[in-house]
């Protein structure tokens, strides 16, 4: 069962619009500073950390408003200071913040002091499913509820006005900036081609620093042997419906099997705001959860990864910039386009061989692993649809978003020449 669905959340939004008022009362009362708060969904990680370490590179004040202990925790061994997102403290730190950043959305701060602020929306990797105002379920509410066509096209009105505070919105390219202005209703004055910063340590440092930095990640869940393949499997998050591909006990055999063979661990990340029975029924020292209570940001730990299994997540268009084998698995693939969307066409992304059980993907994953030629196939398709949705892969896209964020008015810190 999920643990999060789009109608849940949106209606606790509904009940949560007087507290969102007064929010927006005290902001015309209270005067922002010159300070930066930041905020992520996924925790201590993704663009969010990444255009932290330049914003204190450069001077500013930076305080990141942390869920819980434990993200605390993450952001202390970093040598971050926080303050808990929730209760007075953050509010106040949201408030009177001079810069906002966040990648999921306005929750990542206290959903309370951000009316007023210089947004900055990192998001948290290139659409391929369709998100915010192109897809259906993001204005869904309960059903059952009385007035639900009222209350859906209220949310939509929240939602898009929501998204007008956002100044600064990265793309990865123009291809990408599309995508980003449909879905939040932005015009091309915001949302700007940087680079998505998320993906910076893909490109910085040599291949073997990226590499032994992304296996010491991985080791957090056992031993890793240096010659051991790797694969990860990421699912997408289905709003709250349950995985179709979690693989029967007769399929985990077949999976185990494979991995025993090719001496060869299944590292599986589910999504954040899901929970799925991914785990084989008995213990299996090569099939490892690798969730987010893990691993805050699963980028770092890709240069150690040899082929992804996945089906809609925006990793596939990550790993091509490690030129790296992808196998997509997407049993739902018809029924996922018709009640969510995708930009195009999923063939365009998965090509013309999307595997419908594991059975199918297992044989592809197998020739890929045994097959030379077939690897270097399955890692130019992967670069080349990297090449097509990255415009930069130099490990300076928070430096451009840092950039832009000062070209719309945003000072440099006093002192700073």
């Amino acid at each position: 069962m999920a643990s999060f669905s789009f109608g849940t959340g949106n209606a606790a939004k509904l009940i949560r619009i007087p507290l969102y008022a007064a929010g927006r009362i005290a902001a015309l009362l209270i005067p922002r500073g010159d300070g930066w708060v930041f905020g992520c969904g996924a925790g201590i990680g993704d663009g969010a950390l990444a255009l932290h370490r330049v914003a204190v590179e450069s001077g500013h004040r930076a305080l990141w408003l942390a869920r819980s202990p434990r993200e605390a925790a993450d952001a202390r061994v970093l040598g971050i200071r926080t303050v808990p997102r929730d209760g007075l403290r953050g509010w106040w730190a949201t408030i009177r913040a001079g810069v906002v950043v966040v990648t999921h959305g306005l929750g990542d701060v206290n959903r309370y002091g951000s009316s007023d602020a210089f947004v900055v929306q990192l998001w948290h990797g290139i659409p391929l499913k369709r998100i915010g105002l192109d897809s259906p379920v993001t204005a869904q509410v309960p059903a059952g509820v009385p007035g639900a066509a009222l209350l859906r096209r209220l949310l939509t009105v929240l939602y898009r006005s929501a998204a007008q505070r956002i100044r600064v919105l990265p793309a990865a390219s123009h291809r990408s900036r599309g995508r980003l202005e449909s879905a939040f209703g932005l015009g091309d004055d915001r949302v700007v081609v940087t680079g998505e910063p998320r993906v910076d340590v893909l490109s910085q440092g040599t291949d073997e620093q990226r590499r032994a930095t992304a296996a010491q990640l991985l080791t957090r869940t056992g031993p890793l042997l240096a010659d051991q393949r790797v694969l990860l499997y990421a699912p997408t998050w289905r709003d709250g419906a349950a995985d179709p591909a979690v693989p029967t006990a007769a399929q985990w055999v077949g999976i185990v099997r494979l991995l025993e063979k090719h001496d060869a661990l299944l590292f599986i990340r589910s999504h954040p705001l899901g929970e799925g029975a991914y785990a084989p029924p008995w213990s299996s020292g090569r099939v490892r959860m690798l969730n987010s209570d893990l691993l805050a940001d699963v980028t770092p730990a890709l240069p150690r990864v040899d082929v992804l299994i996945t089906d809609y997540s925006s990793l596939a268009y990550d790993v091509g910039l490690l030129a790296m084998p992808v196998v997509f698995l997407a049993p739902d693939a018809e029924e996922y386009a018709r009640e969510r969307g995708f930009y195009g066409r999923y063939e365009d992304v998965a090509g013309d061989d999307v595997a419908i059980d594991w059975e199918t993907a297992l044989e592809q994953i197998g020739a890929v692993l045994a097959d030379d030629a077939v690897r270097a196939e399955r890692a130019e398709r992967s670069a080349g649809l990297s090449a097509h949705m990255h415009a930069y892969r130099d490990g300076q896209n928070a430096r451009r978003v840092y950039q832009a964020i000062r070209a719309r008015g945003i000072p440099a810190p006093k002192g700073a020449r």
